[in-house]
């Protein structure tokens, strides 16, 4: 694992960073979701 350099060798620090991503990436699919619905409810209030 050494020619991976940033990503970190002690196994705590790698728990805490693979948390932070998934949850970094939960909120982006959440805020995306939620994005697009109100969208395309404006879109079928509108007819």
């Amino acid at each position: 694992m050494a020619w991976l350099g940033f990503i970190p060798e002690d196994p705590v620090a790698l728990v805490f960073v693979l948390l932070v991503l998934g949850l970094i990436f939960f909120v982006y699919l959440m805020l995306r979701k939620t994005v697009t619905e109100f969208s395309e409810g404006m879109r079928k209030g509108q007819n």
